[in-house]
């Protein structure tokens, strides 16, 4: 087993517990000898290499976004050169249309089917940013490698993943981390009625783990719960689990918060996959909560939290 990382946000100390069992390749991906010594002798590869983070990463570092177009064609063209034998594809939610994204019409909303986004059918490229519309080009990396070469893999379109060791640019650490420094007023960017799928982290391995075993056709899933939860409630959620209630809230709305709704559809994945994430959102945040209050100092956070919110 094998994991390689330019450590750029993880941290190595991460990998404590199976050390001993892996090799680290530690290194920029995007150089071609790095990403040949990544996957040598692999027989399943699990692309999970991005420049990444949550709304307030990937809308103020666009270019950095637009790297992962580089670091995916690298990393296929190393699996197909090294015979790998399969390559399973962090795709992301950002790749659907986001026409299909707005605020609900008579209360109803968008449930995100994987044939509603591609690059082969008029109106469904139309990514969410440049993040989505990398990650797009990423999945139709894989499927030419799999139409010219015949190469396995599926492309994972992971819904607002969230979880132990994520930072604070993502939504549901954004705003524990609001909670534990007591912000006054309480700050949500946006409106707070905006909505998502969140996922807790283990069903998202989950999810990649049964991907690449059951699909190999480079075809898009779905990896996300059928949970549908406006911020709002996300909020009430952290605010009941922390024991603590702001004065006051203050909407931000002149900050990004991306798509308006954001809701996955999980026939494929239950079909495909004989499986959906079982992981509830108070379950979630319940987890991540007592992560986050062990590991880091209030005063800390508070002195940092303006620059944590948007970046790695």
């Amino acid at each position: 087993m094998r994991v390689a990382d330019d450590f750029s946000s993880g941290r190595i100390a991460h990998l404590a517990a199976c050390r001993a069992k892996i090799d680290v390749v530690e290194g920029d991906l995007r150089e071609a000898e790095v990403a040949a010594r990544a996957v040598r002798d692999m027989d399943v590869v699990f692309h999970l290499a991005a420049a990444h983070g949550g709304r307030g990463y990937i809308d103020t570092h666009p270019v950095e976004c637009c790297g992962n177009l580089v670091l995916d064609g690298r990393v296929l063209a190393a699996a197909h050169a090294a015979r790998v034998d399969r390559v399973a594809v962090a795709s992301s939610a950002c790749v659907y249309p986001t026409t299909l994204q707005t605020p609900p019409r008579d209360g109803r909303f968008v449930a995100l089917q994987e044939d509603m986004a591609d690059t082969r059918t008029p109106g469904r490229a139309q990514a969410d940013g440049e993040y989505g519309w990398a990650k797009l080009m990423g999945e139709m990396q894989l499927q030419a490698y799999h139409r010219q070469h015949g190469m396995k893999g599926v492309c994972c379109r992971i819904f607002t993943a969230y979880g132990e060791r994520e930072n604070e640019t993502h939504a549901v650490v954004a705003l524990i981390a609001k909670a534990f420094i007591r912000m006054e007023p309480y700050e949500i960017w946006g409106d707070g009625r905006q909505d998502r799928n969140f996922t807790y982290v283990g069903d998202t391995v989950q999810g990649l783990l049964l991907a690449a075993e059951k699909i190999d056709d480079a075809s898009p899933i779905n990896v996300g719960t059928a949970e549908h939860v406006p911020v709002m409630d996300l909020v009430e959620v952290i605010l009941g689990r922390i024991g603590w209630r702001p004065r006051a809230f203050r909407f931000d709305t002149s900050k990004p918060v991306g798509v308006y709704s954001r809701a996955a559809d999980v026939t494929r994945m239950r079909e495909r996959l004989g499986w959906v994430p079982a992981t509830t959102v108070d379950e979630g945040v319940a987890r991540t909560l007592a992560w986050y209050t062990a590991t880091h100092d209030r005063d800390e956070v508070a002195r940092r939290l303006g620059l944590l919110l948007t970046e790695r």
